[in-house]
């Protein structure tokens, strides 16, 4: 659905209005095309304190696309390298570094900075390097224009690892993310030939993938090189095969709660799978006082259990290849609740849950990482028919003020993806503007 807000403020007239009466003023956001995939300028490269990994992060984010500067009158793009902070008097650079340049950032601009993690055995770095996430979310929430920020930590000697995840965020896939804080692991990518078609010789499966955000995680996806295969319940078997067939792709009509599900996904993956997508979710929505026990069995089966249930066969089968990828679709109502959804927040929070425990030992023990994307408010059919005032409450209460896309889930969910990724491991990102509910 259209949101005419944002097309008004678009406009001469909108802005002089809305800016005179003291309501949002959303800036469209850029998104990956063929004709835009890189920001538009050039990426500034700063450094607080005396950090020892500058050298090779700008090695790597030379290596990301956008040019890279140490000024520029119009930056698209700050990465500022906080490693060396670990006392609170050296939270002083991190000042000393951004306020001059922030006002510069251009409409839409990215602001990373690189962190590393916090200390077990040295509370004063470890305090100083948690100061750093309650200081990007706060900058992701006063920068406007569209402008996004995040925190990445690193861990010592590991930057290599960490450019797949600088060429997303510096880039139009990233759009709808803001405020995040993504921890990278020590592992070693293997080298990738192709960034414009990371995911070629790879087979995914997307469940829920007839329509809205699953069909385009598998458009995404498809477009990055993978053989996807779509399923989803035989009920919406007419969408499946038509979104399987404009993408070239294989339709598997499936009940993901059934018995056979696992085996049926392996006969339809004889060579295995290296991209598992767990997005098939339903809500049945009531507070608990009127929940029936069937509407909460159905959606905790749905979007939990069939989830620990396949995932488990899947692995102990040796379906899911080595090197491959598990992504889970969590929401902010796992995060922050929401009234009426009792049952699908818990799902949705036991998402994270099985995320953070199983991804450590997929890593050790098959070689998989497990991550999950966290939506917000997308602009899907399903809050198209959300009542007026609520679905402008929706679009309105993050730091981009607008609804996301499900695009921008489909992105986050192919840098998961991606065999450079490795790195990216127990991972919850929001894909929410920075809604200002929940963490």
């Amino acid at each position: 659905m259209a949101d005419r807000y944002l097309h008004l403020t678009g406009t001469a007239t909108g802005r002089f209005l809305t800016r005179r009466i003291g309501l949002p003023q959303p800036a469209r956001l850029r998104r990956w095309t063929l004709e835009t995939p890189t920001l538009p300028g050039p990426v500034i490269h700063l450094t607080a304190g005396d950090s020892t990994v500058t050298d090779a992060l700008g090695t790597v984010l030379a290596a990301c696309g956008p040019e890279v500067v140490a000024r520029a009158d119009r930056p698209a793009g700050i990465v500022l390298d906080a490693t060396a902070v670990d006392t609170a008097a050296g939270l002083g650079a991190v000042h000393a570094a951004l306020h001059p340049v922030v006002r510069s950032l251009a409409t839409g601009g990215r602001i990373v900075v690189i962190g590393t993690h916090p200390s077990p055995d040295d509370h004063h770095q470890a305090a100083a390097q948690q100061a750093l996430e309650g200081f990007v979310r706060s900058l992701g929430k006063e920068i406007g224009r569209g402008a996004t920020a995040q925190l990445v930590r690193i861990a010592p000697g590991a930057v290599a690892g960490a450019e797949s995840t600088l060429r997303f965020l510096l880039s139009p896939r990233s759009a709808y993310i803001s405020g995040q804080v993504i921890e990278l692991t020590d592992a070693v990518p293997d080298p990738l030939a192709d960034w414009v078609a990371p995911l070629t010789g790879r087979t995914a499966l997307v469940t829920g993938a007839a329509r809205g955000i699953g069909a385009s995680v598998a458009s995404v996806l498809a477009r990055d090189g993978a053989h996807v295969i779509c399923l989803d319940i035989p009920q919406a078997q007419e969408d499946l095969v038509r979104t399987a067939d404009r993408l070239g792709a294989t339709a598997l009509p499936l009940d993901i709660t059934a018995d056979d599900a696992a085996e049926r996904i392996a006969a339809a993956a004889p060579d295995g799978l290296d991209i598992l997508v767990h997005n098939a979710g339903i809500t049945r929505d009531r507070r608990l006082a009127n929940m029936p026990a069937d509407r909460w069995a159905s959606v905790i089966d749905v979007n939990l259990d069939s989830v620990l249930r396949t995932t488990d066969a899947l692995l102990k089968a040796g379906t899911v290849n080595h090197g491959g990828r598990i992504v889970a679709t969590a929401s902010i109502a796992g995060i922050a609740g929401n009234n009426g959804q009792t049952n699908y927040a818990a799902s949705k929070a036991g998402i994270i849950g099985l995320v953070r425990s199983l991804a450590p030992r997929a890593a050790a023990d098959h070689g998989v990482t497990v991550n999950a994307v966290a939506p917000g408010f997308i602009e899907t059919k399903m809050t198209a028919a959300v009542p007026l005032l609520i679905r402008e409450a929706g679009r309105r209460m993050n730091s981009l003020s607008q609804g996301g896309l499900p695009v921008d889930v489909a992105e986050t969910t192919a840098w998961f993806a991606q065999p450079a990724s490795s790195a990216v491991n127990g991972q919850v990102v929001r894909v929410c503007g920075q809604s200002l509910l929940g963490a």
